[in-house]
């Protein structure tokens, strides 16, 4: 099915608000991308937030897990070309959010067509937000891996469609960098998840430093805790390391945008090694100053400049 010209603006528009409204780090960033990649990005970026406030479903008529298979159906269509309506019988409030998503879904699929997105990594976003709902906990750090990949991983590969990269080298590190990325953020949120009572950091990561989900929820900050801390991010520091070479595969406008992407993360990671028993007692965030130093460095230094400053 051929979409409308009024059709596609409108939902780009949706998309482009919707990913302000989140007030992500890095919208600023996709400034240093042409007009046409950026609004891909809005509308990359709105299918990823949806699909991540879906697992809070809030509507006890509509559960997260139904929400998330409705959502994975009417992306489906979408990419055949059918924009269903949301199903007759949903719940009014439901029926809203549905209709809210569904929204996106023009440009989110004139995205996909534009810039040859394999539509597997916005189905394996699904996978992982349905992770989220279905357990609590990881065993392994296998475990983890597969759930980094998923809801962090197939961000990254979908976002290198659309910067623009050269050859499937580029495959391994871009999703490295989103492993890299999701270990910061569970980091920085274990004790918000532990009051959610959720814990991702690997439970056999627990047990050999001599710690229980409980020391967690009680703000237990002591060497056993440091040891856990050391042991997660050393573990991200290989990822990251690894997965910087991803810009030397990519064009130049997607080499700015990761360089922000990256450096804030990684400087986020850094500050959570100084001083690891914070995240036990605050969310642990970087300035804004520190974040607009970051984006200057990125816009007025060369790519390979301002990776090493």
């Amino acid at each position: 099915m051929n979409l409308s010209r009024d059709v596609l603006r409108t939902s780009y528009a949706l998309c482009r608000r919707k990913a302000r409204r989140a007030g992500s780090n890095f919208y600023l960033s996709f400034l240093f991308l042409p007009a046409q990649k950026r609004r891909a990005m809005d509308a990359l970026y709105a299918f990823m937030r949806h699909t991540d406030d879906l697992a809070d479903s809030p509507h006890p008529d509509l559960p997260a897990a139904e929400a998330l298979t409705r959502w994975r159906a009417a992306l489906d269509h979408a990419l055949v070309g059918h924009f269903d309506p949301p199903p007759v019988g949903a719940a009014a409030a439901g029926a809203v959010e549905e209709a809210a998503g569904r929204a996106l879904l023009p440009a989110v699929v004139d995205t996909v067509r534009r810039f040859h997105v394999p539509p597997e990594h916005l189905r394996a976003v699904i996978e992982g937000v349905e992770m989220d709902v279905r357990r609590t906990e990881y065993e392994t750090f296998d475990e983890l891996r597969e759930y980094c990949r998923c809801v962090a991983s197939a961000v990254g590969l979908a976002c290198i469609h659309i910067w623009g990269f050269s050859g499937p080298e580029a495959l391994g590190p871009a999703e490295d960098c989103g492993i890299a990325l999701q270990l910061t953020n569970i980091l920085r949120d274990v004790r918000e998840d532990a009051e959610a009572e959720r814990v991702y950091l690997p439970q056999e990561d627990l047990r050999a430093c001599g710690l229980g989900p409980d020391d967690l929820l009680r703000g237990v900050a002591d060497a056993r805790f440091d040891r856990l801390m050391d042991l997660e991010i050393d573990r991200a520091e290989g990822f990251y390391q690894r997965g910087s070479r991803l810009i030397d595969y990519l064009e130049p406008g997607g080499r700015r945008v990761f360089g922000v992407i990256m450096a804030t993360y990684h400087s986020l990671l850094a500050k959570i090694r100084r001083r690891p028993g914070d995240v036990l007692s605050r969310r642990v965030g970087l300035t804004r100053g520190k974040k607009l130093r970051i984006v200057a460095r990125w816009a007025l230094l060369p790519p390979k400049a301002a990776a090493l400053a």
